[in-house]
């Protein structure tokens, strides 16, 4: 029996223009057996929802330095909910005051990385609450 591998867009939305930290957990997620469709800088959150629509995406993580996070992941989760696409899970990080990620949490963001977290931090996340493929067993 083989399952298709889990399917993760990773974005960026808005203007912000540093793309480091996203492609840094789009390699660590692809390493960890995940399939990653990066959507590449200053997506606004329809062109994020609908590529998560169009590649039948199990999450979206979005990555947000800017400071306009509320606005954009709110966004990105209504338009998943208008889209009857709310089986879609959101995560993200960025740069994200403490009393912020309570809210991004509260509005339906299910996991929110601060700088510190590591790129293992974000794929066993991923593996635990996204039902991630095992890595490959190695052989014997």
């Amino acid at each position: 029996m083989t399952s298709s591998p889990l399917r993760v867009v990773v974005a960026k939305p808005g203007l912000d223009g540093h793309d480091r930290g996203a492609k840094v957990v789009a390699r660590a997620l692809r390493d960890a057996g995940v399939e990653v469709i990066y959507t590449g800088l200053h997506q606004t959150p329809e062109q994020i929802v609908a590529a998560a629509i169009a590649e039948d995406a199990d999450a979206v993580g979005l990555s947000v330095l800017s400071g306009a996070h509320l606005t954009l992941f709110r966004r990105v989760l209504e338009l998943l909910k208008e889209q009857d696409a709310s089986d879609i899970v959101v995560f993200g990080g960025g740069i994200i005051p403490d009393d912020d990620v309570t809210a991004l949490r509260e509005m339906g963001v299910s996991a929110v990385f601060t700088p510190g977290a590591s790129t293992s931090d974000i794929t066993t996340w991923v593996r635990e609450h996204l039902g991630a493929p095992d890595e490959p067993a190695s052989a014997s």
